[in-house]
């Protein structure tokens, strides 16, 4: 199922999804204290986003879905991380709408 929001600038619904760059990651847990449902910290430190069955993605790149109901607290993930390495996108064009490329 997929979840849609409200994309800013978009005037439309659009589904998110988020994804964490480790090479950037920190590992100071804070994604994983403002939204333990989508991040965690693995054994190596680094954060990583969880399926909708709450299983660690651990694959380069992998994303996703921003459930609605968490999507401000993902949000401020994105905008505390200190290694500026939360990325929230469309889904639908991939393009970044939070996180360090956002435009």
């Amino acid at each position: 199922m997929t979840v849609q929001h409200e994309a800013p600038g978009t005037g439309a619904e659009e589904a998110l999804e988020v994804w964490i760059d480790q090479d950037l990651c920190t590992g100071d847990g804070i994604c994983a204290q403002y939204a333990p449902e989508v991040f965690e910290l693995d054994i190596d430190g680094l954060a990583y986003v969880k399926s909708s069955d709450d299983e660690l993605l651990q694959d380069a790149g992998a994303t996703t879905p921003v459930p609605l109901p968490l999507l401000q607290d993902v949000v401020d993930s994105a905008k505390e991380c200190p290694g500026d390495c939360i990325h929230v996108r469309r889904v639908s064009d991939k393009v970044e709408v939070y996180g360090p490329d956002a435009e």
